[in-house]
C-alpha cells in the first residue's frame, strides 16, 4: 500500500503538494494552481496552517526501498 509522503523530485517549497498529486494521480501543476486559489478564497491563514502542518506530518519519500 502507498502512504502519503511528501515528493523529493516534484516539489517547490517543501514537497508536499507533489506528493499529493503523486499519491491521487494528478499533476502537480493543477494542485498547486487550486491551492494558491483557496489560499487567497480562504483569506490565507487556514490553508497556510495546513501546508505547514502536513508538511511536519508527512514523511519524505524514501524511494524504492525494496
Amino acid at each position: 500500500m502507498k502512504t502519503w509522503e511528501r515528493s523529493r523530485t516534484n516539489r517547490v517549497f517543501a514537497g508536499v503538494l507533489g506528493g499529493i498529486a503523486e499519491r491521487l494521480g494528478v499533476k502537480a501543476r493543477w494542485l498547486r494552481l487550486l491551492f494558491i486559489i483557496l489560499v487567497f478564497v480562504t483569506a490565507f491563514l487556514p490553508m497556510s496552517l495546513l501546508y505547514i502542518l502536513l508538511m511536519f506530518m508527512m514523511p519524505n519519500d524514501q524511494g524504492n526501498t525494496r
